[in-house]
């Protein structure tokens, strides 16, 4: 497959959609423009019709790839057995929608593209920043068309940003007491379209996930490893977007993600 001809179609989909639907909707939601699917986890019109305009589009690419998007696959579960398809768009419309619903940044749009259960392309775009993040199999990492490789080993401690919203009292009490004395704990984006830039981008060198739904994670991760950093299960194991797992690990590095396996691994283990 022609990934850079597919970049460029995907990239400017990403845009247009932002122009015609996530922008204008930014900032002036009404009330009743926004839901909650369950307690703390919000949609609103703008994911909706975001969802509709990218699945269209992407669809009009490649007619024969399934569409997996997050709003669709909220309404009907099943929308996820297509992820071991063939070929599958994986769609995030509004990544961060607690943020947009709040009026404030970040927040992104995700593109996935997965082929037989592995993720081989990724999109992540900001349209604020008008920030695109790509990625193709073996092919490396971009931001805006520049060459990204992945800033590695820090001078100083660590910066970690750990996501526990998923994860058990327990787990995150055990999980924070691991990390203290070995990382500078920050408080995560709320944005995986923004925690994958900044693992690769040296501003943070290390993130946890419980949970690793594909639209959230599978173009990041490969955004990610195709920049030099390592995201993975915790045993190692490469994320795939079809399996029903939690626990992931991300870090700007190789040795980052060795360290804070050792280090934090028991947590998730347990």
């Amino acid at each position: 497959m022609n990934y850079s001809s597919l970049n460029l179609s995907v990239q400017n989909i990403l845009k247009d959609v932002a122009k015609e639907v996530v922008l204008p909707h930014y900032q002036n939601l009404k009330t009743a423009d926004i839901e909650e699917k369950s307690p703390g986890d919000l949609v609103t019109v703008a994911d909706k019709l975001s969802e509709a305009m990218l699945s269209e589009m992407l669809g009009a690419l490649l007619p024969d790839a399934a569409i997996v998007g997050e709003e669709a696959s909220a309404a009907n579960p099943s929308v996820m057995n297509h992820l071991g398809d063939n070929q599958a768009w994986i769609i995030d419309p509004i990544d961060g929608t607690g943020n947009f619903a709040a009026g404030k940044h970040p927040f992104g749009m995700i593109v996935a593209l997965s082929q037989e259960n592995e993720t081989v392309a990724g999109w992540l775009y900001d349209p604020l920043m008008d920030r695109i993040c790509y990625a193709a199999k073996e092919c490396g990492a971009f931001i805006n068309g520049e060459k990204c490789i992945a800033r590695g080993q820090p001078d100083q401690k660590p910066v970690a940003a750990l996501a526990t919203g998923f994860m058990t009292s327990e787990q995150r009490d055990k999980l924070l007491l691991a990390a203290e004395d070995h990382y500078k704990i920050v408080d995560i984006p709320r944005c995986a379209a923004e925690q994958y830039p900044r693992l690769a981008l040296g501003t943070n060198h290390i993130s946890t996930f419980e949970r690793s739904l594909p639209w959230d994670h599978a173009a990041g991760i490969l955004f990610l490893n195709e920049a030099g950093g390592k995201a993975a299960r915790w045993n190692g194991d490469a994320y795939r977007p079809a399996d029903r797992k939690t626990g992931l690990l991300g870090a700007s590095s190789p040795q980052l993600w060795d360290e804070a396996a050792e280090l934090l691994g028991d947590v998730f283990s347990s």
